[in-house]
Parts: C-alpha cells; sequence; structure tokens
C-alpha cells in the first residue's frame, strides 16, 4: 500500500473507559477525581452522582440518543459517564450554540430527549426518520464538528473507539492515579478524550478550567501552578494567554512534563517562549480531526526553523495514512496532496444527512476495504519524508489568476513577533472576483499598523498574496466552541460594511 506511514496499536492489557472509572472509584473512593472552583470531587462522590443519573436514564425509552449540553461542570461529567455506564449513545453538543442549531442538530442525530444535570428530561418531538443509516453498533458519544462552515456535523463514536483512544493517551504520556491533567476545552471538544476521559481511565485528577475565566492567562498560571498541573493539552491561543501572562510575571511551571498544542498553528513566538516558561515540559505538536481523533504526534526539540510550520510527526499506533493528488493518485514521493487518514480511533461516518458528505470513503486507489478519512487539509511532503501542513482544500482560491492559500497568508503574518492571532478570508470583489481580507491581533502595548504589517507580508509573500484589506485590531478574534477561528463572524464584525 501506498502511505505515509503505518502503525499498529501494541499488545495491551484488556482496558474500558467505563470498566476502569469503576475500578478507581471502589479501590481509592477519596482519590481526587476533578477540581472545580477550588474544590475536590473524589471518584466515589463522581460514581455515586453518576449512579443517581442512571436511575432516570434507565426510565427513558431506549431507541434514540440522549443529548447532554456540554455546560462544564462536574455534574455533567457525572452525567455523561452515567449514559456511559448505561450504554445509551450521547450527543454533546456546544452550551453555547443557538436555540435553532442545537434544534437541528437534535434533529440529525435523532435526540428525543435532552438531559441537563438533577433536572428532569425535556422531551422533543420524534426526529423525522433519518436518510442516512442508523448510528454504529457500540455508538457511545456523538460529539460535533466546529461548525466554521455551517451547520455541524455529529461525530459518532464507539465505545470500543474511546476504550483504544485512552489506553493509548495513558500509555504515552504516562497518566496513572494521582496524575494532575488540565483541562481547557470544553466538554464537547474531541480533546476532552485525553484531558478528561483518559486521566480518569487511570485515576488521575483533571483540573477543569472555568470557562468564565479562560481568556484570564494569569488565573492560567496560577490554576498550574497551585495544583502542579503535570500535563497540558490545548489551543494555541491557551499558550499565547499563558506565556504572554507568565513572562508579565516572571513565573516559571515546573511541574509540567508534557505539553501539548493542537488545533492550529502555534506561532514562533509563543515556541519561542514556551520552553522558558515550561522548563520541565516535552513540547509537542499534535495534529487530528474531530472525525479520526489525533493521528501525527511531533515532538519539538527547539531547533525548528521559526519561519516555518511545525512538522505534523510520526503517525500514532494504529494510524495509516495518504497523500492524494487533485486527480485522485496517491502520492508516493515529495509534494503537496490532500491527507487520508484512517485510524483505531476514528468514527464510521457522519450521522443524519452529513453522512453522503463524500468526507468517509474507500482507499483511492482501492487497494484495501477500509474506510479512509478526507481531512480537506493540504499537507506538504518534503524530499526527507517530513510532513506539514500547508492549506486546506476549501480554502484554495484564485486571487487576480494567481491561485493563493489564505492559510499560508496566516502563517506570515502570525510570523511577526507582533501578532497575536489572525484571520485571512477571500471576499467576492465586483472586479477582481476575489479579494483577501485580513485581521490581526497585535499583542498588548504593541505599536504595530497596518503599513508596518504590509512590509512585513511583502517581504514574505508574492505580491497577489497581500490582503487588499487588512485591519489592525486590540480585540480577540472571535473563536467557534472549539476555539478556532470563526471566520463567518471575521466578516460580519469587520468587512460586512465594505462588502
Amino acid at each position: 500500500m501506498n502511505g505515509i506511514g503505518t502503525a499498529t496499536v501494541g499488545t495491551r492489557r484488556q482496558h474500558t473507559l467505563v470498566g476502569s472509572v469503576l475500578g478507581h472509584a471502589r479501590l481509592a473512593p477519596g482519590a481526587a477525581a476533578l477540581v472545580w472552583r477550588g474544590e475536590e470531587v473524589g471518584y466515589g462522590e463522581l460514581l455515586a452522582r453518576a449512579e443517581r443519573e442512571r436511575a432516570r436514564i434507565r426510565d427513558l425509552p431506549s431507541d434514540s440518543p440522549l443529548a447532554v449540553p456540554a455546560a462544564k461542570s462536574p455534574a455533567t461529567i457525572a452525567l455523561v459517564l452515567a449514559c456511559l455506564l448505561e450504554r445509551r449513545p450521547l450527543l454533546l453538543p456546544s452550551s453555547t450554540l443557538g436555540a435553532d442549531v442545537r434544534e437541528r442538530l437534535y434533529e440529525q442525530a435523532g435526540v428525543r430527549h435532552v438531559l441537563t444535570p438533577d433536572n428532569l428530561p425535556q422531551p422533543h418531538a420524534p426526529a423525522p426518520e433519518p436518510a442516512a443509516p442508523a448510528l454504529p453498533d457500540g455508538a457511545a458519544l456523538l460529539l460535533t464538528t466546529s461548525g466554521s462552515t455551517g451547520l455541524p456535523k455529529t461525530v459518532p463514536l464507539t465505545a470500543a473507539a474511546l476504550d483504544r483512544f485512552t489506553a493509548w493517551a495513558g500509555e504515552a504520556f504516562g497518566i496513572g492515579p494521582g496524575t494532575t491533567v488540565l483541562n481547557y476545552a470544553p466538554l464537547n471538544f474531541d480533546l476532552c478524550l485525553l484531558d478528561v476521559w483518559a486521566t480518569l481511565a487511570h485515576g488521575g485528577r483533571v483540573v477543569l478550567v472555568d470557562p468564565d475565566h479562560a481568556a484570564q492567562g494569569a488565573r492560567l498560571v496560577d490554576l498550574i501552578a497551585r495544583y502542579e498541573v503535570e500535563i497540558v493539552q490545548s489551543v494555541p491561543m491557551f499558550y499565547r494567554l499563558l506565556t504572554d501572562a507568565a513572562q508579565a510575571e516572571g513565573r516559571t511551571l515546573p511541574s509540567v512534563r508534557h505539553a501539548l498544542s493542537t488545533g492550529d498553528t502555534l506561532p514562533a513566538p509563543v515556541r519561542a517562549a514556551l520552553p522558558g516558561v515550561l522548563p520541565g515540559a516535552r513540547l509537542y505538536n499534535l495534529y487530528g480531526c474531530t472525525e479520526t481523533n489525533d493521528s501525527f504526534l511531533y515532538e519539538m526539540t527547539g531547533a525548528e526553523p521559526a519561519d516555518r510550520p511545525l512538522p505534523l510527526g510520526r503517525p500514532l499506533p494504529g494510524v495509516s495514512a495518504l497523500l492524494v493528488t487533485a486527480d485522485g493518485g496517491v502520492l508516493d514521493g515529495p509534494g503537496t496532496g490532500e491527507l487520508y487518514v484512517r485510524t483505531a480511533f476514528q468514527s464510521e461516518g457522519y450521522a443524519g444527512a452529513a453522512a453522503v458528505s463524500g468526507a468517509f470513503v474507500p482507499h483511492p486507489e482501492g487497494a484495501d476495504g477500509q474506510r479512509w478519512f478526507r481531512s480537506g487539509d493540504l499537507v506538504h511532503r518534503a524530499a526527507d519524508g517530513s510532513l506539514t501542513l500547508s492549506g486546506r482544500t476549501d480554502f484554495q482560491v484564485k486571487i487576480r489568476g494567481v491561485r493563493i492559500n489564505p492559510q499560508e497568508v496566516e502563517h506570515v503574518l502570525l510570523e511577526h513577533p507582533g501578532v497575536t492571532e489572525a484571520a485571512v478570508v477571500a471576499l467576492p470583489d465586483a472586479v477582481a472576483g476575489r479579494l483577501l481580507h485580513a485581521v490581526a491581533r497585535r499583542t498588548p502595548g504593541s505599536a504595530l499598523n497596518s503599513l508596518s504589517l504590509r512590509g512585513h507580508l511583502a517581504r514574505g509573500l508574492p505580491r497577489a498574496a497581500i490582503p487588499s484589506a487588512l485591519r489592525v485590531t486590540d480585540e480577540p478574534l472571535p473563536r467557534t466552541s472549539t476555539g478556532k477561528v470563526d471566520r463567518d463572524r471575521v466578516v460580519r464584525d469587520h468587512f460586512t460594511k465594505e462588502n
């Protein structure tokens, strides 16, 4: 088979997520499972809460998935655990979604009952007969994509996939009884499979970051220091907040031994600052999609060129990947193609109407009978075999006849030391067809302006790739529930009047 690389899942002792949590609750009921707003919740208490929730779950019809809005709290985690114990498929929508979007998600997944902690279920009219196949056997968690390009898609994960992932994560990062892990992401985000569920499966302690304080770097520093957090996984925005606050206060966080960045490009200034703030940590770039879970892991050495994106690294156990060209052929040598991925942790396909989207496909050359996920990410393979992200297939645009990747423009913007966030979008233009528009958030206290930023872009980009409109702001860019820049809102907030 032509591919980037294939790893096999090693032989491990039998492990199930729910069985392991039950075991820890029975063997060490007083051990801390969660920390929330300064209070600890022990494994015994967490299980007792879950058992109370199970009683009302049993009274509900078992012919459809349940839904739990993912408002972060120990009560929500106990309710999710109760659904897993009852083997009831569970949709976890973001608690910040509008009512209309939530209702459409419930319809897409076939949800008839919505649960909130310690309240009666909220009944919903039976969903229409789905056009797509039913949920896969053993479906456990139904996660959702970010919805940055429309209605979020529902991604069913089986209990077996969760078991395999939590077993791998615990072994890979040395999570065991008493290991303290920070949870920054919302509970509906796939990062929680490591932050929350792998930690609980291995007897660790999860420190939950209150969403009300998620943008306050000083509070994040205090939380990690107070609880001597050992493992951190988050998006680059978190690391920007953390390093800025720690450097401003002259503090370091020596307890952290593993720090993983995922979900977006880690800006070079943040990369440079991390070793000083986290002096005892191994630093990683982690690549994955909600549909496949984590797929590639790269450990940073400190010698990576600042003007290049970090490599994807090695495939995780059980992961296979291909680069596929525009004509559908598998690329063997150097070049750029769309990344196709198959993992031991992946979904078998979207639920509802999105099941026919064409994202889950056979091998492009018919080399096996497996289902592959078309990531939509363009990946470049260098002559030495190293892989780096170069953009998105759905972001490619032509500007005055020249094909441009807006994400490459964003990367150059983020290389500027005065830029903390950036977004580039292509908008219709009556004369040129499409033109690039960019917004850059400058670092606090920076005197950066659009003129100096244009000079920076001109040194690193062809003329056609320099945005026609470039705005500098001091305000945070809008983000989706999963922490990615919300480009639709960027357009509405900054460029609607121009177009």
